[in-house]
């Protein structure tokens, strides 16, 4: 069990279900797009960012890029940190069938996923001395041509199916995410390869 220094916040009960069992936090449930107009939990996720900061664990699917970006837009960047996990197709266990997107949620990836995205996160792991790894910047982006080039846009969307990552994303979106789970030499592998 990882013990970390901010508090989680996730989209349902399953996950904090599931990430009880590996992170010793306070996991803190959005109750789904409830949080939209859920006044008092807004304030309460606020609370907790400005004395202790928050780490964003949902689902890689469009719904938990909704709820993120909505939280990314309600608390000050130095409070919040993002876990990020990769798109994987599958269901839960307890579900019958998959949902929409057919994407494995927070709920239904390993623990090993959900170790590896805190550890990227930037998250502060009680115990653990901190291993920062140099952030991939624009400047990056721009020299492995997945911007400001005539065929960028098609690289993004190539890199970003390969890293099963939501297509979706937008460049600064994309930047975040694969400062979570890539180190920039790790990026440079996978471009390396579908450029072949």
């Amino acid at each position: 069990m990882i013990k970390l220094k901010e508090a989680v916040i996730v989209e349902g009960r399953y996950d904090k279900i599931k990430l009880s069992g590996i992170i010793d936090a306070p996991i803190i449930e959005t109750n789904g797009f409830r949080v939209f107009s859920d006044k008092e939990r807004q304030s309460l996720i606020r609370q907790i960012a400005a004395t202790r900061g928050i780490l964003v664990f949902t689902d890689s699917d469009s719904a938990g890029f909704v709820i993120r970006n909505f939280l990314r837009g309600s608390i000050p960047s130095e409070q919040i940190r993002h876990a990020y996990i990769p798109q994987i197709s599958g269901k839960e266990k307890r579900k019958s069938a998959p949902g929409k997107e057919g994407l494995l949620g927070v709920e239904g990836v390993t623990d090993e996923v959900i170790i590896e995205a805190v550890r990227r996160s930037g998250a502060t792991i009680i115990g653990e001395k901190a291993v920062l790894s140099p952030k991939i910047t624009k400047a990056d982006l721009y020299s492995l041509g997945l911007t400001g080039t005539q065929n960028a846009a098609h690289l993004r969307q190539r890199l970003l199916r390969r890293l099963n990552m939501p297509t979706y994303l937008t460049t600064n979106a994309m930047l975040t995410a694969v400062n979570c789970l890539y180190s920039l030499e790790e990026l440079k592998n996978v471009l390396s390869e579908i450029r072949d």
